[in-house]
Protein backbone atom coordinates (compact mmCIF):
# COMPACT_ATOMS: atom_id res chain seq x y z
CA UNK A 1 0.00 0.00 0.00
CA UNK A 2 1.56 3.28 -1.13
CA UNK A 3 1.32 6.27 1.23
CA UNK A 4 -1.71 8.40 0.42
CA UNK A 5 0.11 11.48 1.68
CA UNK A 6 2.70 11.73 -1.08
CA UNK A 7 3.51 15.21 -2.27
CA UNK A 8 2.83 15.98 -5.92
CA UNK A 9 6.54 15.74 -6.73
CA UNK A 10 6.95 12.47 -4.83
CA UNK A 11 4.01 11.00 -6.71
CA UNK A 12 5.44 12.15 -10.04
CA UNK A 13 8.78 10.51 -9.24
CA UNK A 14 7.27 7.23 -8.08
CA UNK A 15 4.86 7.09 -11.01
CA UNK A 16 7.63 7.78 -13.51
CA UNK A 17 9.87 5.11 -12.00
CA UNK A 18 6.95 2.66 -12.11
CA UNK A 19 7.01 2.94 -15.90
CA UNK A 20 10.77 2.52 -16.30
CA UNK A 21 11.26 -1.21 -15.82
CA UNK A 22 11.92 -1.95 -19.48
CA UNK A 23 14.31 1.01 -20.00
CA UNK A 24 16.10 -0.09 -16.84
CA UNK A 25 16.46 -3.62 -18.19
CA UNK A 26 17.66 -2.27 -21.53
CA UNK A 27 20.44 -0.31 -19.84
CA UNK A 28 21.24 -3.26 -17.58
CA UNK A 29 21.58 -5.56 -20.59
CA UNK A 30 24.11 -3.20 -22.19
CA UNK A 31 26.16 -3.08 -18.98
CA UNK A 32 26.09 -6.82 -18.34
CA UNK A 33 27.06 -7.57 -21.94
CA UNK A 34 30.18 -5.44 -21.50
CA UNK A 35 33.06 -7.29 -19.83
CA UNK A 36 34.44 -5.23 -16.95
CA UNK A 37 36.70 -7.31 -14.75
CA UNK A 38 38.63 -5.19 -12.28
CA UNK A 39 41.94 -5.54 -14.14
CA UNK A 40 40.36 -5.08 -17.57
CA UNK A 41 40.80 -1.31 -17.77
CA UNK A 42 39.42 -0.98 -21.29
CA UNK A 43 36.35 -3.01 -20.38
CA UNK A 44 35.71 -1.12 -17.16
CA UNK A 45 36.03 2.18 -19.02
CA UNK A 46 33.67 0.90 -21.74
CA UNK A 47 31.09 0.10 -19.05
CA UNK A 48 31.63 3.59 -17.68
CA UNK A 49 31.02 5.06 -21.11
CA UNK A 50 27.63 3.35 -21.26
CA UNK A 51 26.62 4.99 -18.00
CA UNK A 52 28.06 8.37 -18.98
CA UNK A 53 25.95 8.24 -22.13
CA UNK A 54 22.85 7.70 -20.00
CA UNK A 55 23.80 10.45 -17.54
CA UNK A 56 24.36 12.90 -20.38
CA UNK A 57 21.03 12.04 -22.00
CA UNK A 58 19.32 12.65 -18.68
CA UNK A 59 20.88 16.11 -18.40
CA UNK A 60 23.17 15.28 -15.49
CA UNK A 61 26.60 16.80 -15.00
CA UNK A 62 29.57 14.43 -15.23
CA UNK A 63 33.10 14.50 -13.85
CA UNK A 64 35.75 11.85 -14.44
CA UNK A 65 39.07 11.12 -12.76
CA UNK A 66 41.35 9.03 -15.00
CA UNK A 67 43.74 6.36 -13.79
CA UNK A 68 46.61 4.77 -15.69
CA UNK A 69 46.01 1.23 -14.39
CA UNK A 70 42.36 0.97 -13.40
CA UNK A 71 39.17 2.33 -14.89
CA UNK A 72 38.33 5.99 -14.47
CA UNK A 73 36.31 7.23 -11.51
CA UNK A 74 32.97 8.63 -12.69
CA UNK A 75 30.85 11.10 -10.76
CA UNK A 76 27.44 12.16 -12.06
CA UNK A 77 25.73 14.89 -10.11
CA UNK A 78 22.64 17.00 -9.89
CA UNK A 79 23.03 20.40 -8.23
CA UNK A 80 20.25 21.93 -6.18
CA UNK A 81 20.67 25.71 -6.38
CA UNK A 82 17.84 26.36 -3.94
CA UNK A 83 18.90 23.71 -1.43
CA UNK A 84 19.07 24.79 2.17
CA UNK A 85 21.65 22.03 2.64
CA UNK A 86 24.68 22.08 0.34
CA UNK A 87 26.20 18.74 1.35
CA UNK A 88 25.73 15.96 -1.20
CA UNK A 89 23.62 12.87 -0.87
CA UNK A 90 25.71 10.06 -2.35
CA UNK A 91 24.47 7.13 -4.42
CA UNK A 92 27.29 4.61 -4.61
CA UNK A 93 28.11 1.70 -6.87
CA UNK A 94 30.91 -0.12 -8.70
CA UNK A 95 30.97 -1.33 -12.28
CA UNK A 96 33.91 -3.74 -12.06
CA UNK A 97 33.26 -7.47 -11.71
CA UNK A 98 35.22 -10.58 -10.77
CA UNK A 99 34.75 -12.16 -14.21
CA UNK A 100 37.15 -12.78 -17.07
CA UNK A 101 37.26 -11.15 -20.49
CA UNK A 102 34.93 -13.13 -22.72
CA UNK A 103 32.48 -14.20 -20.01
CA UNK A 104 29.90 -11.62 -21.11
CA UNK A 105 29.95 -13.02 -24.63
CA UNK A 106 29.82 -16.59 -23.41
CA UNK A 107 26.77 -16.06 -21.18
CA UNK A 108 25.15 -12.73 -22.08
CA UNK A 109 22.28 -11.04 -20.28
CA UNK A 110 19.09 -13.06 -20.29
CA UNK A 111 15.77 -13.09 -18.45
CA UNK A 112 14.00 -16.24 -17.34
CA UNK A 113 10.74 -15.54 -15.54
CA UNK A 114 11.52 -13.03 -12.80
CA UNK A 115 15.26 -13.67 -12.89
CA UNK A 116 17.82 -11.74 -14.92
CA UNK A 117 21.20 -13.44 -15.36
CA UNK A 118 24.66 -12.43 -16.55
CA UNK A 119 28.15 -11.55 -15.27
CA UNK A 120 27.87 -8.82 -12.63
CA UNK A 121 24.11 -8.43 -13.02
CA UNK A 122 23.62 -8.37 -9.24
CA UNK A 123 27.08 -7.38 -8.07
CA UNK A 124 26.44 -4.73 -8.95
CA UNK A 125 25.33 -3.47 -12.33
CA UNK A 126 21.62 -3.55 -11.44
CA UNK A 127 22.33 -1.21 -8.53
CA UNK A 128 24.12 1.20 -10.86
CA UNK A 129 21.11 1.20 -13.19
CA UNK A 130 18.82 1.86 -10.25
CA UNK A 131 20.98 4.79 -9.10
CA UNK A 132 21.06 6.22 -12.62
CA UNK A 133 17.29 6.19 -12.95
CA UNK A 134 16.77 7.68 -9.48
CA UNK A 135 19.03 10.58 -10.45
CA UNK A 136 17.21 10.95 -13.75
CA UNK A 137 13.88 11.08 -11.89
CA UNK A 138 15.04 13.92 -9.67
CA UNK A 139 16.49 15.76 -12.67
CA UNK A 140 13.11 15.47 -14.38
CA UNK A 141 10.85 16.41 -11.45
CA UNK A 142 13.02 18.05 -8.78
CA UNK A 143 12.24 17.39 -5.14
CA UNK A 144 15.75 16.55 -3.93
CA UNK A 145 16.59 18.31 -0.64
CA UNK A 146 20.34 18.44 -1.38
CA UNK A 147 22.67 18.07 -4.33
CA UNK A 148 22.81 14.46 -5.49
CA UNK A 149 25.92 12.64 -6.68
CA UNK A 150 26.34 9.14 -8.07
CA UNK A 151 29.81 7.66 -7.56
CA UNK A 152 30.56 4.99 -10.17
CA UNK A 153 33.80 3.29 -9.15
CA UNK A 154 36.11 0.98 -11.05
CA UNK A 155 37.87 -1.38 -8.63
CA UNK A 156 35.70 -2.30 -5.64
CA UNK A 157 36.21 -6.03 -6.16
CA UNK A 158 39.93 -5.62 -5.44
CA UNK A 159 39.44 -3.35 -2.39
CA UNK A 160 39.29 -0.06 -4.32
CA UNK A 161 42.99 0.82 -4.64
CA UNK A 162 42.33 3.77 -6.97
CA UNK A 163 38.84 4.74 -5.78
CA UNK A 164 39.33 4.68 -2.01
CA UNK A 165 40.76 8.18 -1.59
CA UNK A 166 38.10 9.72 -3.83
CA UNK A 167 35.25 7.94 -2.04
CA UNK A 168 36.67 9.13 1.27
CA UNK A 169 36.95 12.69 -0.01
CA UNK A 170 33.35 12.81 -1.13
CA UNK A 171 32.22 11.01 2.00
CA UNK A 172 33.76 13.66 4.25
CA UNK A 173 31.37 16.31 3.03
CA UNK A 174 28.32 14.13 2.39
CA UNK A 175 25.01 14.34 4.18
CA UNK A 176 24.21 10.64 3.69
CA UNK A 177 25.32 7.75 1.50
CA UNK A 178 23.35 4.88 0.00
CA UNK A 179 25.35 2.03 -1.51
CA UNK A 180 23.26 0.05 -3.99
CA UNK A 181 24.89 -3.34 -3.54
CA UNK A 182 22.38 -6.18 -3.99
CA UNK A 183 20.00 -7.04 -1.16
CA UNK A 184 19.18 -10.58 -0.04
CA UNK A 185 15.45 -9.75 0.21
CA UNK A 186 13.05 -7.02 -0.89
CA UNK A 187 12.73 -5.59 2.63
CA UNK A 188 16.37 -5.88 3.78
CA UNK A 189 19.24 -3.38 3.86
CA UNK A 190 22.70 -3.84 5.37
CA UNK A 191 23.75 -1.69 8.32
CA UNK A 192 27.00 -3.43 9.29
CA UNK A 193 29.79 -5.29 7.49
CA UNK A 194 32.98 -6.89 8.72
CA UNK A 195 36.37 -5.37 8.12
CA UNK A 196 38.95 -7.50 6.33
CA UNK A 197 42.71 -7.84 6.04
CA UNK A 198 44.04 -9.83 3.07
CA UNK A 199 47.58 -11.13 3.55
CA UNK A 200 50.27 -13.25 1.92
CA UNK A 201 52.33 -15.60 4.08
CA UNK A 202 55.65 -16.83 2.64
CA UNK A 203 57.59 -19.66 4.28
CA UNK A 204 61.25 -20.39 3.51
CA UNK A 205 62.72 -23.81 4.27
CA UNK A 206 65.65 -25.72 2.84
CA UNK A 207 65.76 -28.02 -0.18
CA UNK A 208 67.14 -31.56 0.05
CA UNK A 209 66.72 -34.86 -1.73
CA UNK A 210 63.53 -36.37 -0.37
CA UNK A 211 64.86 -39.92 -0.70
CA UNK A 212 68.62 -39.70 -0.20
CA UNK A 213 68.92 -36.98 2.46
CA UNK A 214 65.57 -35.81 3.81
CA UNK A 215 67.19 -35.05 7.16
CA UNK A 216 69.16 -32.25 5.49
CA UNK A 217 66.02 -30.41 4.42
CA UNK A 218 63.49 -28.16 6.11
CA UNK A 219 60.03 -28.57 4.63
CA UNK A 220 58.35 -25.23 4.09
CA UNK A 221 55.14 -27.12 3.31
CA UNK A 222 55.19 -28.89 6.66
CA UNK A 223 55.86 -25.59 8.41
CA UNK A 224 52.98 -23.99 6.53
CA UNK A 225 50.64 -26.87 7.40
CA UNK A 226 51.22 -26.34 11.11
CA UNK A 227 50.67 -22.61 10.71
CA UNK A 228 47.39 -23.12 8.87
CA UNK A 229 46.01 -25.18 11.75
CA UNK A 230 47.05 -22.50 14.24
CA UNK A 231 45.71 -19.69 12.08
CA UNK A 232 42.29 -21.31 11.73
CA UNK A 233 42.22 -21.81 15.50
CA UNK A 234 42.24 -18.00 15.89
CA UNK A 235 38.64 -17.84 14.68
CA UNK A 236 36.32 -16.57 17.40
CA UNK A 237 32.76 -16.53 16.10
CA UNK A 238 31.40 -14.98 19.29
CA UNK A 239 33.57 -11.91 18.70
CA UNK A 240 32.96 -11.93 14.96
CA UNK A 241 36.61 -12.70 14.15
CA UNK A 242 37.45 -15.26 11.47
CA UNK A 243 40.76 -16.36 9.98
CA UNK A 244 40.77 -18.42 6.79
CA UNK A 245 43.59 -19.62 4.56
CA UNK A 246 42.03 -19.64 1.12
CA UNK A 247 45.00 -20.38 -1.16
CA UNK A 248 48.23 -22.37 -0.75
CA UNK A 249 51.15 -23.17 -3.01
CA UNK A 250 54.67 -24.50 -2.60
CA UNK A 251 57.34 -27.03 -3.32
CA UNK A 252 59.85 -27.57 -6.07
CA UNK A 253 59.48 -31.17 -7.27
CA UNK A 254 57.81 -34.25 -5.83
CA UNK A 255 61.19 -35.70 -4.80
CA UNK A 256 62.52 -32.54 -3.15
CA UNK A 257 61.96 -31.42 0.42
CA UNK A 258 60.00 -28.22 -0.19
CA UNK A 259 62.21 -25.12 0.10
CA UNK A 260 59.29 -22.68 -0.10
CA UNK A 261 55.56 -22.41 0.39
CA UNK A 262 53.02 -19.61 0.57
CA UNK A 263 49.43 -18.98 1.56
CA UNK A 264 46.82 -16.25 1.21
CA UNK A 265 45.05 -15.35 4.45
CA UNK A 266 41.65 -13.72 4.98
CA UNK A 267 41.13 -12.07 8.38
CA UNK A 268 37.66 -10.67 9.20
CA UNK A 269 36.54 -8.66 12.21
CA UNK A 270 33.34 -6.94 13.22
CA UNK A 271 34.66 -4.01 15.28
CA UNK A 272 37.46 -1.66 14.30
CA UNK A 273 38.91 -1.96 17.80
CA UNK A 274 39.50 -5.70 17.23
CA UNK A 275 41.65 -5.27 14.15
CA UNK A 276 45.03 -4.75 15.79
CA UNK A 277 44.58 -7.51 18.36
CA UNK A 278 43.49 -10.04 15.75
CA UNK A 279 46.33 -9.07 13.43
CA UNK A 280 48.84 -9.40 16.28
CA UNK A 281 47.64 -12.97 16.85
CA UNK A 282 48.18 -13.76 13.17
CA UNK A 283 51.68 -12.29 13.32
CA UNK A 284 52.52 -14.38 16.38
CA UNK A 285 51.63 -17.56 14.48
CA UNK A 286 53.71 -16.44 11.52
CA UNK A 287 56.74 -15.59 13.62
CA UNK A 288 56.70 -18.79 15.70
CA UNK A 289 58.52 -21.58 13.87
CA UNK A 290 57.46 -25.20 14.29
CA UNK A 291 60.53 -26.49 12.45
CA UNK A 292 63.95 -25.21 13.46
CA UNK A 293 65.44 -23.16 10.67
CA UNK A 294 62.17 -22.28 8.93
CA UNK A 295 61.58 -18.58 8.35
CA UNK A 296 58.29 -16.85 7.54
CA UNK A 297 57.20 -13.39 6.42
CA UNK A 298 53.78 -11.78 6.29
CA UNK A 299 52.69 -9.01 3.90
CA UNK A 300 49.36 -7.17 4.03
CA UNK A 301 48.07 -7.01 0.46
CA UNK A 302 44.93 -4.94 1.05
CA UNK A 303 42.34 -4.07 3.68
CA UNK A 304 38.71 -3.10 4.13
CA UNK A 305 37.51 -1.23 7.18
CA UNK A 306 34.31 -2.45 8.87
CA UNK A 307 30.94 -0.80 8.43
CA UNK A 308 29.78 -0.30 12.01
CA UNK A 309 26.41 0.86 13.29
CA UNK A 310 26.55 4.40 14.64
CA UNK A 311 23.94 6.69 16.11
CA UNK A 312 23.71 8.50 12.77
CA UNK A 313 23.44 5.33 10.68
CA UNK A 314 20.78 3.98 13.05
CA UNK A 315 18.82 7.20 12.50
CA UNK A 316 19.26 6.84 8.74
CA UNK A 317 17.93 3.28 8.98
CA UNK A 318 14.88 4.50 10.92
CA UNK A 319 14.29 7.08 8.21
CA UNK A 320 14.67 4.44 5.49
CA UNK A 321 12.19 2.20 7.32
CA UNK A 322 9.65 5.03 7.33
CA UNK A 323 10.12 5.49 3.60
CA UNK A 324 9.68 1.74 3.18
CA UNK A 325 6.39 1.84 5.02
CA UNK A 326 5.23 4.57 2.65
CA UNK A 327 5.77 2.28 -0.37
CA UNK A 328 4.53 -0.91 1.28
CA UNK A 329 7.86 -2.43 2.40
CA UNK A 330 8.69 -3.46 5.96
CA UNK A 331 12.41 -2.67 5.90
CA UNK A 332 14.86 -4.25 8.35
CA UNK A 333 18.63 -3.82 8.74
CA UNK A 334 21.04 -6.75 9.01
CA UNK A 335 24.77 -7.37 9.49
CA UNK A 336 26.85 -9.39 6.99
CA UNK A 337 30.43 -10.60 6.70
CA UNK A 338 31.40 -9.30 3.27
CA UNK A 339 33.06 -5.93 2.75
CA UNK A 340 32.00 -3.01 0.55
CA UNK A 341 32.83 0.62 -0.24
CA UNK A 342 30.07 1.72 2.15
CA UNK A 343 32.59 1.29 4.95
CA UNK A 344 34.76 4.03 3.43
CA UNK A 345 32.08 6.71 3.61
CA UNK A 346 31.02 5.52 7.07
CA UNK A 347 34.62 5.87 8.27
CA UNK A 348 34.43 9.57 7.33
CA UNK A 349 31.46 10.05 9.68
CA UNK A 350 28.90 9.97 6.87
CA UNK A 351 25.63 8.17 7.78
CA UNK A 352 25.62 5.20 5.41
CA UNK A 353 23.34 2.34 4.42
CA UNK A 354 24.42 -0.54 2.21
CA UNK A 355 22.66 -3.08 -0.02
CA UNK A 356 19.82 -0.74 -0.87
CA UNK A 357 19.85 -2.14 -4.43
CA UNK A 358 17.60 -4.73 -6.07
CA UNK A 359 17.41 -8.25 -4.70
CA UNK A 360 20.25 -10.40 -6.02
CA UNK A 361 21.74 -13.80 -5.31
CA UNK A 362 24.78 -15.99 -6.08
CA UNK A 363 27.17 -13.13 -6.83
CA UNK A 364 30.61 -14.07 -8.20
CA UNK A 365 29.20 -17.23 -9.79
CA UNK A 366 27.63 -18.28 -13.08
CA UNK A 367 24.29 -18.59 -11.25
CA UNK A 368 24.24 -14.89 -10.32
CA UNK A 369 20.86 -13.22 -10.86
CA UNK A 370 18.56 -10.42 -9.75
CA UNK A 371 14.84 -10.52 -9.13
CA UNK A 372 13.52 -8.28 -11.88
CA UNK A 373 10.35 -7.44 -9.95
CA UNK A 374 12.42 -5.69 -7.24
CA UNK A 375 14.20 -3.26 -9.57
CA UNK A 376 11.45 -0.63 -9.63
CA UNK A 377 10.23 -0.93 -6.01
CA UNK A 378 13.73 -0.58 -4.62
CA UNK A 379 14.32 2.45 -6.88
CA UNK A 380 11.09 3.97 -5.60
CA UNK A 381 12.10 3.31 -1.99
CA UNK A 382 15.50 4.95 -2.49
CA UNK A 383 13.96 7.94 -4.24
CA UNK A 384 11.41 8.51 -1.50
CA UNK A 385 14.07 8.16 1.21
CA UNK A 386 16.11 10.84 -0.57
CA UNK A 387 13.15 13.16 -1.10
CA UNK A 388 12.20 12.96 2.58
CA UNK A 389 15.67 13.03 4.10
CA UNK A 390 15.45 15.30 7.17
CA UNK A 391 17.84 18.16 7.79
CA UNK A 392 19.23 16.36 10.81
CA UNK A 393 19.40 12.63 11.50
CA UNK A 394 18.76 11.49 15.06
Amino acid sequence: MVDEHLTAVEKDILDWLAGQEQPMLDLLARLVNQDSGSFDKSGVDAAGAILKEFFASAGLEIETTPHDRYGEFVRAFLPQPAARETRNILLMGHRDTVFRVGDAGRRPFRIEGDKAFGPGVADMKAGLVMNAFVLAAFKRFGGHPSPLAALVTADEEISSPSSRALIARYGQDARAAFNSEPSPAKDIVVVARKGAVFMTLDVAGKAAHAGAAPQDGISAIEELAHKIIRLHALTDNDKGITVSVGMVSGGQTVNTVAPSASARIDLRYRRAQDRDTALASVREVVETAHLAGAHSTLVIDSEREPLEITEASAALLAHFKAAGNAVGLNVEGISVGGGADSAITAAQGCPTLCSVGPVGHHGHSEEEYIEVSTLVPRAQLLALAIARLPDRLG
